[in-house]
């Protein structure tokens, strides 16, 4: 991946040596609907060392029924506490990896704020929050086991840079274009919430049955994965990051994370009700619909008959 060279970022938070944060929510657990793309790697990790089955931690994770969802959810209380938990923002490090991300999130800035513009809106910029252990956000205490997530109720990103090590030891995943792929699937989160997609998943999934909240969780992610690859078309087109090679490094994250490959992996069977994110193949075929085309309106997923 081109990256070098272009521009940096303002919009990012270096909070990794202010040695884990409190507050927002219930006392360590993390609340808030966007979960992120992490979660799934964690639950599989977590399985091993638990001895759980990763689907159960994924359900919990995501806010299902049990005593760490009712944990996890709590940290929804957080958002009118964000204020009094919200920790100085200072200059990030100049190291590479630092520098790469500032890099695509100037590249994601640049391109959303085009599209928006393009139909006479305006792109408001999500801050980037680098951490390490835990952090304060508002949708509860933040965690580096939760992987990268996007919070809608203060509109960051936040991201430990070890997940991408372990993307890369569990998976066999590496590049810096999977990277930019799981930075931009949390960028599209945010693109969601701004676009009024998350509010309507949430009131949605107050009144539906656990298999009808799954299905809207992973209609929700999918856009997510398509709005990622939105944004791979239109910076290409700008600026010619993509290599040879780059694509398939995404496709191999979209393909490690999808819900029918964990379920295989951990007990040999595909329960398809249980999904939240979707299938290998689905995250495959909607990233790649929206690095093809690079239209927003094709990445509608709710109305999509096939996913």
């Amino acid at each position: 991946m081109k990256w070098e060279g272009n521009r940096e970022s303002d919009n990012v938070e270096d909070r990794r040596d202010d040695g884990g944060g409190g507050g927002g929510g219930g006392g360590g657990g993390f609340g808030g609907r966007s979960i992120g793309i992490g979660t799934i790697v964690i639950a599989l990790v977590g399985s091993y060392v638990l001895g759980v089955n990763p689907l159960t931690l994924l359900n919990l994770l995501s806010g299902g029924s049990g005593d760490l969802g009712a944990v996890l959810q709590s940290g929804q209380q957080g958002r009118g506490q964000q204020q009094g938990t919200e920790q100085g923002s200072r200059a990030p490090a100049s190291d590479q990896a630092t520098r790469f991300v500032r890099t695509v999130l100037a590249d994601t800035e640049d391109t959303w704020s085009a599209l928006f513009r393009a139909q006479g809106q305006t792109y408001v910029k999500p801050k980037l929050v680098l951490f390490s252990g835990s952090t304060a956000t508002a949708c509860g205490t933040g965690q580096s086991a939760t992987g990268p997530f996007y919070c809608p109720a203060d509109q960051k990103v936040y991201i430990d840079l070890s997940f991408f090590k372990l993307m890369q030891q569990r998976f066999n995943v590496s590049g810096e274009f999977a990277q930019a792929y799981v930075i931009a699937h949390e960028v599209g989160h945010h693109v969601q919430n701004l676009l009024g997609y998350s509010d309507k998943v949430d009131q949605a999934r107050r009144n539906a049955s656990q298999s009808q909240a799954n299905a809207l969780s992973v209609r929700l992610e999918l856009q997510a994965d398509c709005y990622a690859g939105v944004w791979a078309f239109h910076a290409n087109e700008a600026r010619s990051i993509l290599e040879k090679g780059d694509i398939a490094t995404a496709l191999s994250a979209a393909t490690a994370i999808g819900d029918d490959a964990l379920q295989r992996q951990s007990q040999g069977q595909v329960v398809p009700d249980s999904f939240t994110h979707g299938t290998s193949e689905q995250r495959v075929r909607w990233f790649t619909n929206g690095i093809e085309n690079g239209a927003i309106e094709r990445c509608n997923t709710f109305e999509a008959r096939r996913l």
